[in-house]
């Protein structure tokens, strides 16, 4: 059976051969393309008080300036229609004005900026902390309530209080945004487009364009990266391409440069949290009191899911009896923040995981065994009143990682380390991770697909979900192989369309493999009963005899989750199908006169269920922790508060992981015995939880900070904690040194 089978991904020899086809490798195959340039505002909130396109045809080569008046339909390319496609209004500094489409690149570029555009600046707020200082926030507020909050203070032994902040992060995908579009014949408006979301691609063109969705058939390929940066953003480029498509008769080519990409695309949510929590006198939490607002930049985008998900993994895996957590999300002159991995659960976790890391050394308990001693128990739920099921599986990840990292041993050797060495110090940390799947929204939680049995006995299969690289192709192959009982050669796949799969869901929220596989897997088995009877000593065979008896040989299979609900204005219900668990230690090493660091050893136990395809697996989780590494270590975005403009928008100033980065020595395993039923061949996903796992890295590095300082030293760390927020967390600690007489 394929399910199951260490198989590389699909298009692994594609890939390192150049040889895979991405969105904007179909230009080269495209003749009389067309090529469009931004008109990108230098302000980050401005009117627009006269937009003079006239110069740029002067230009050679430009052939149409797209404005807000050539739009047929609605000017808008977001779901809640507050993001224009042409704005009258710049609402963050590099916003697309107008768009010029030229015989080539070059002079597209050189007639954007001919393109005469007066401004009259606006007041404008860039930072979190001012937006919330002046009030401006939009969308729905949240309040999540458990419990009595004021009874479980009141009975707490200890109460303390503190603020967490975190930046965001940027996709920086491979590819940029990229959207190729042309008419035929008959007027159908066909999309190429590197998208997470086809069938929402198609219904921002078609209602840009003034069309219905079945005038509109969107395509993607694969993905060169997507993160979740290519969930809600790709829609408006393709919405350009199709429109100038439209109004030309050619073919329109939008890819973004990776300036422009970096600098007019959404990213991760900063968060701002103020707190107050109460344990016991045994250190059990009893009480959490907290106000998060994020950062949604200019527009809502998905920032209202984005914060659902945040407060909703306020808890990770830690009990917490009584809760009351408000969300609000901040309305500031930046790029509309949007998904990315984890999807606000990351900036949650991270709350509640500061919290635990700074009060550890105030209750005089060692931070791995508060964490330890507040985990979830069989018959507890969590504040939103989901029960929690298989939390054992925290508990088993977690003293797997325990004894196979050796963590007694060199928990002792830091200790030593630290007691010999006063320049450099070190730190261990073991954290873990509950993290919820399925879609917020209960709708997006179904998906489709389309089997297709041909008379020789090959089988073509189509499914809604994309490929971005994360091996969701390799495991629909192996799905349906092992389902038809076949081997992997005599499936093949047929890229994903919005007019052989409708209605499908983003491919994300580590959902993908889940109702995709399901509805594969129903399409394949709706064919099997078919065949049930048919004679035949080969598959080939019976297919054939099929045929001739004219059974039916396609099948469009479907699946939804069942046991979901979810009210998002009480924020009480299942809002998830099950919770994938793993557990991570990471030892660092800090030098005390540079605040630079090494990360000596990672060790992982990830929670996969019966992982469909190990290799595939590994490399998720492997990836996911270095990139949830990135964002918590490294990837520092600035924005120059002066004028909006941001500052790291480019691999030279926005500082990415690399293989220095990388620990020394690297130990994944996948926990075993972990079946999870109800789901595709009991599998779990896997996409975005590992990315929390690098909350490791960060605890180790405000343990071997603290190091610096006396014995009980709580540490206050910046997120991300670069090398100069990990040297000032050094002199605090040191701080306390000279003023602390033992």
């Amino acid at each position: 059976m394929s399910v199951g089978t260490p198989l590389p991904h699909e298009s692994a020899a594609l890939h390192v051969t150049g040889a895979a086809l991405f969105t904007d490798d179909l230009v080269g195959r495209t003749s009389a393309v067309l090529h469009g340039h931004p008109v990108q505002a230098p302000h980050a909130h401005a009117r627009i008080a006269r937009l003079d396109p006239a110069p740029a045809y002067d230009v050679p080569g430009v052939v149409r300036v797209l404005t807000g008046a050539d739009v047929p339909g609605v000017n808008d390319a977001g779901v809640r229609h507050d993001e224009p496609l042409f704005p009258d209004e710049v609402m963050f500094h590099g916003q697309a004005v107008c768009w010029v489409l030229a015989e080539s690149l070059e002079a597209a570029r050189l007639g954007a900026a001919a393109v005469e555009v007066e401004y009259e600046p606006l007041p404008a707020i860039v930072s979190l902390r001012d937006a919330i200082a002046a009030e401006s926030f939009q969308g729905n507020r949240l309040l999540l309530e458990s419990g009595d909050v004021e009874a479980g203070f009141a009975a707490a032994a200890h109460v303390f209080e503190g603020e967490t902040e975190m930046a965001g992060q940027e996709h920086f995908y491979l590819e940029t945004q990229a959207s190729l579009a042309h008419v035929d014949e008959s007027g159908q408006v066909f999309v190429q487009c590197s998208t997470q979301h086809p069938t929402e691609t198609q219904e921002i063109v078609a209602h840009v364009l003034g069309l219905h969705s079945h005038d509109v058939t969107v395509q993607c390929l694969r993905m060169g990266g997507g993160f979740g940066g290519k969930e809600m953003q790709p829609h408006g480029y393709a919405a350009v391409a199709a429109l100038g498509a439209t109004l030309t008769g050619r073919p329109v080519r939008v890819r973004l440069t990776r300036a422009q990409d970096v600098t007019m695309t959404g990213k991760r949510h900063g968060f701002h949290a103020t707190w107050k929590v109460g344990f016991d006198a045994d250190g059990r939490l009893l009480a959490l009191e907290s106000t998060l607002t994020s950062d949604g930049g200019w527009s809502l985008d998905l920032s209202e899911p984005v914060l659902s998900r945040a407060l909703c993994h306020l808890d990770n895996a830690y009990w917490i009896p009584n809760v009351r957590a408000a969300g609000r999300v901040a309305r500031t002159h930046k790029t509309s923040q949007t998904a990315f991995r984890g999807f606000g659960g990351p900036q949650g976790m991270l709350v509640i995981e500061d919290v635990l890391g700074r009060c550890a050394p105030l209750l005089g308990i060692e931070a791995a065994e508060l964490r330890r001693r507040n985990f979830y128990a069989d018959g507890q739920a969590t504040p939103y009143g989901q029960p929690v099921r298989h939390p054992e599986r925290v508990a088993r990840a977690w003293e797997q990682v325990t004894e196979s990292g050796e963590l007694a041993r060199r928990t002792a050797e830091v200790a030593a380390f630290n007691e010999s060495s006063p320049h450099r110090k070190r730190g261990l940390a073991i954290t873990p991770v509950k993290f919820g799947i399925s879609f917020n929204f209960t709708s997006f939680n179904q998906a489709g697909a389309l089997v297709l049995v041909y008379k020789d006995g090959s089988v073509l299969i189509n499914h809604g979900g994309t490929e971005m690289g994360q091996g969701l192709h390799t495991k629909m192959l192996q799905v349906a192989a092992s389902t038809l009982g076949l081997p992997l050669d005599k499936v093949r796949l047929a890229p994903t369309r919005t007019d052989k799969v409708p209605n499908t869901s983003a491919t994300a929220a580590s959902s993908g493999t889940d109702l995709n596989g399901a509805a594969v897997k129903d399409a394949c088995e709706q064919i099997l009963e078919r065949l049930a009877g048919v004679p035949g000593e080969t598959w080939e065979a019976r297919v054939h005899r099929a045929y001739l008896d004219r059974i039916q040989l396609f099948a469009a299979g479907y699946y939804k989750t069942d046991g979901l609900h979810w009210d998002p204005a009480a924020m009480r219900g299942n809002p998830f199908k099950y919770f994938a668990y793993g557990v991570a230690a990471s030892e660092v090493e800090v030098d005390g006169f540079t605040g630079s660091y090494v990360v000596r050893r990672v060790d992982i136990v990830q929670d996969v269920g019966d992982s469909l395809s190990p290799l595939v697996d590994l490399g998720q989780v492997e990836g996911g922790f270095v990139q949830g590494t990135g964002w918590l270590t490294l990837e520092d975005l600035r924005w120059d508060e002066r004028d909006g403009r941001l500052a790291t928008s480019s691999a030279s100033t926005y500082k990415l992981p690399s293989l220095s980065e990388m620990p020394e020595v690297f130990n994944v395993a996948l926990l075993e015995n972990a079946t999870e039923t109800g789901s595709v061949y009991g599998s779990k996903a896997v996409g975005e939880p590992p990315l929390m796992l690098a909350l490791s890295v960060r605890e180790a590095l405000r343990q071997a900070a603290a190091a610096f300082g006396p014995p009980g030293t709580s540490v206050e760390l910046a997120s991300p904690a670069t090398p100069e927020a990990v040297f000032w967390a050094v002199e605090r600690a040191r701080e306390r040194s000279l003023s602390w007489t033992g």
